[in-house]
């Protein structure tokens, strides 16, 4: 009989000659909240989880849409409720600390690391020398008792490549249209290999544009097509006026934004649904907005004259007007929905104007000047 393969010899001498090798599989294990129930369940298939650690997630949008709020207010405040180091990558220097700790935020160095930076070089060193300190100080520590770290890179569009610097310093200001997109590209592309092992992950924001191209008018995300392969999770938004007040009701001045959110890209639930999520001026963003309209697309409210019902593990019909579809009413449809779920994974697909009414505008994966 054939003497058996000796995988423990093998895999010892793999790690020694290879430096940062992962060996089997790096499923998450820890699971940042985006603030928001409804996006968290299109990202992850959770209504608590979120994003991962040990990944990399976007978030992409036009000017105003909510990239920041969401990943440099919800996402490092779940974060640091959890125990997670944030390094917060300023480059448009836009975040400011009051702006931050209006979201609840702790801007304390204990807890958050504020780096103001503008070029894409600066930002990979700054990551690669962290990662090869953190692999020489924890390597040989246990998974569980690692540190945990969230990288916040805000934003990826406004960084700057050494030609751009060099050209406008000569008056020169065509833009360094070739290395930016591969630059952004490797560095996506490395950041996913360095962290997948290790509790340590990545959220970005970047910039769409609009298309001058008539016959392609969707709005484009700089960094092109390895950028988007290499990222684990991609979030497009759109903004949208918000002309509500706190009942609902119809008013004729702004009061806020609706962020229409739609997950382009996911490994951990189905991609491209969408949600629209209300954001007030005022009060902020409630964490249960967009659940109600969730509910109705997949079928677990349904209109039963003028009012939603919901009908319950035990077989027990709840009805409310929709405006009472809120906190505690949604926490119990949440509660209740992993013993119901079965009934509605293979739900009917919404219609084409479903899908468009609560997504956003199809973001192509090229770079903001067309080129692949």
């Amino acid at each position: 009989m054939a003497k058996p393969f000796d995988v423990s010899k093998f895999r010892k001498n793999l790690t020694k000659s290879i430096t940062g090798l992962g060996v089997g599989f790096n499923d998450p294990t820890d699971w940042v909240s985006t603030g928001n129930y409804a996006l968290n369940y299109l990202i992850s298939g959770d209504f608590h989880k979120g994003i991962p650690l040990g990944k990399v997630t976007v978030f992409a949008g036009e000017s105003g849409a909510g990239k920041s709020y969401f990943a440099s207010g919800n996402i490092v405040k779940a974060a640091q409720d959890q125990g997670i180091f944030v390094v917060l990558i300023d480059s448009e220097n836009a975040l400011d600390e009051k702006w931050l700790q209006a979201l609840d935020v702790d801007t304390s160095e204990d807890k958050l690391l504020r780096l103001s930076m503008s070029m894409i070089d600066d930002v990979a060193k700054t990551i690669s020398e962290f990662m090869k300190d953190y692999r020489s100080d924890y390597d040989a520590v246990d998974a569980e008792d690692r540190p945990k770290v969230l990288f916040v890179i805000d934003s990826l569009g406004m960084l700057l490549t050494p030609t751009d610097v060099d050209q406008f310093g000569k008056g020169d200001l065509k833009g360094d249209m070739g290395r930016k997109p591969k630059a952004l590209t490797a560095l996506v592309r490395n950041c996913v290999n360095m962290f997948g092992s290790y509790n340590v992950g990545m959220v970005c924001t970047n910039h769409t544009y609009a298309s001058q191209d008539m016959f392609d008018p969707d709005d484009k995300i700089s960094g092109g097509q390895g950028f988007v392969y290499a990222s684990s999770i991609v979030v497009a938004m759109k903004k949208l006026k918000l002309k509500e007040d706190e009942d609902g009701k119809k008013v004729t001045d702004v009061r806020g934004i609706r962020a229409a959110c739609k997950v382009m890209k996911t490994r951990y639930a189905k991609p491209f649904e969408g949600v629209q999520v209300k954001i007030p001026y005022e009060t902020g963003m409630d964490p249960y907005s967009g659940l109600v309209d969730l509910f109705e697309k997949q079928g677990i409210l349904t209109q039963q004259g003028n009012r939603l019902k919901f009908v319950n593990s035990r077989n027990e019909e709840v009805l409310h007007y929709r405006k009472d579809w809120t906190g505690e009413n949604l926490q119990l449809v949440m509660d209740d929905f992993s013993k119901i779920r079965h009934k509605y994974e293979d739900a009917v697909e919404p219609t084409d104007e479903e899908s468009e009414e609560a997504s956003t505008t199809t973001i192509e994966e090229k770079t903001s000047d067309g080129n692949e």
